[in-house]
């Protein structure tokens, strides 16, 4: 599996360690006033994403894994993993997390890895700045697991063109990307594609679940949609070992980060409820099982955090493991419930002024589970402990 970062490309001129608490304070700022009434009407707000990507200089969440030479923050995935987390504490806002670590990771990485030099000058810096939304489906981010959705066959006029037909949902932020990445399978394998949203037979169509309402969810259809050779990413019939592993463990790792924040925030309004919740006339954090309670969110919060960077620093190191990144998506996936539930039951009913992060984060948690594929992440582990290959 390729993870393309080097020694060059981060480093203590490239991260200041103030940058991570700079992205959570920011996105306290900018994000987090308006979660609860986003995610009641639904809605996508550009206008935060673009103040975020405009940050600079600062962290550079539209491209932290961009290198600096195109016009990123060209960051290690530890560093990215911090910037992430504070935006998931900062923001208390799953969907709008998810949207920009889609775009941010999920969407840029795999151009820098196999991207042709035309791909990458022409994508990376303007993703990186926030004018060119990247997208995927999460269907495709669970590795060769997924039956292909889209079939692509060659376009039979010596050209070497493709032409794609299918259907995709879940796609993150279809509405408002300026181009998909989108793996089609054919004969003698599948091959992964940038198809841009301009791209005739191409439509697109707002749909999406109840969950992470915040987040800008799309429905593609490809109908004969005819894409030149330079559209291919990567090589033919090769992602099976390139675009897919890479994608699958991106993803298992860097929208776990988000969450870790996520599970942050919600331990310490679990606190602040226990606090002021009164048992017997005394404060409920004077009761053993209240404090007993506590202590385990804490403890949930740091074995994730333990698990993630862990998996961040193997991506650093040149030699990031699938069965690691599986490990860390199933366990967040898992203690994002288990912090919600506890958390509930700490702090009480929710207050009709606050941003009930309870509420939205127990139904987001859920969905977080069902998308990371637990028939997918429990096999991937056991082979790995039963020395499968």
């Amino acid at each position: 599996m390729v993870f393309p970062n080097s020694p060059t490309d981060h480093g203590p001129d490239g991260f200041e360690p103030a940058w991570a608490e700079r992205a959570r304070s920011l996105a306290e700022r900018v994000v987090r006033p308006t979660a609860a009434g986003r995610d009641r009407a639904g809605r996508w707000d550009h206008a935060l994403f673009a103040e975020l990507a405009a940050d600079r200089p600062g962290p550079g969440l539209a491209g932290p894994l961009v290198p600096r030479a195109l016009g990123g923050t060209g960051l290690s995935a530890a560093q990215t993993c911090a910037l992430l987390e504070g935006l998931g504490e900062g923001a208390r806002d799953p969907g709008f997390a998810l949207a920009v670590g889609a775009h941010s990771v999920l969407a840029t990485v795999p151009i820098r890895a196999f991207g042709s030099a035309g791909q990458r000058e022409r994508y990376l810096p303007r993703m990186a700045s926030g004018e060119w939304l990247g997208s995927v489906s999460l269907h495709q981010t669970r590795g060769a697991a997924a039956d292909p959705a889209v079939a692509a066959r060659p376009a039979g006029d010596g050209s070497g063109g493709w032409v794609l037909g299918g259907d995709l949902d879940l796609v993150v932020g279809a509405p408002v990307a300026h181009h998909f990445l989108v793996v089609a399978g054919h004969h003698g394998g599948r091959t992964a594609f940038l198809v841009d949203a301009t791209t005739p037979g191409l439509r697109i169509a707002e749909a999406g679940p109840e969950a992470m309402p915040t987040c800008s969810w799309g429905r593609l259809a490809l109908d004969d949609c005819a894409l030149p050779q330079e559209a291919v990413l990567g090589t033919v019939g090769g992602a099976p070992d390139e675009v897919e592993p890479l994608l699958a463990a991106l993803d298992w790792v860097f929208t776990s980060a988000p969450w870790l924040g996520l599970l942050r925030a919600l331990t310490r309004d679990a606190l602040d409820g226990a606090r002021d919740r009164r048992l017997f006339g005394r404060p409920l954090t004077h009761s053993q099982s209240a404090r007993f309670a506590l202590a385990d969110l804490a403890t949930q919060c740091e074995l994730a955090a333990g698990l993630l960077y862990r998996a961040a620093a193997q991506f650093d190191a040149g030699r990031p493991s699938l069965a690691d990144a599986a490990a860390v998506r199933l366990f967040v996936a898992s203690a994002a419930r288990a912090v919600t539930e506890g958390a509930a039951r700490l702090a009480g009913p929710p207050s009709a002024t606050g941003d009930r992060l309870i509420e939205r984060t127990h139904r987001d948690a859920l969905f977080f589970a069902e998308t990371g594929g637990v028939d997918v992440l429990h096999p991937v582990i056991a082979a790995s402990v039963l020395e499968l290959g």
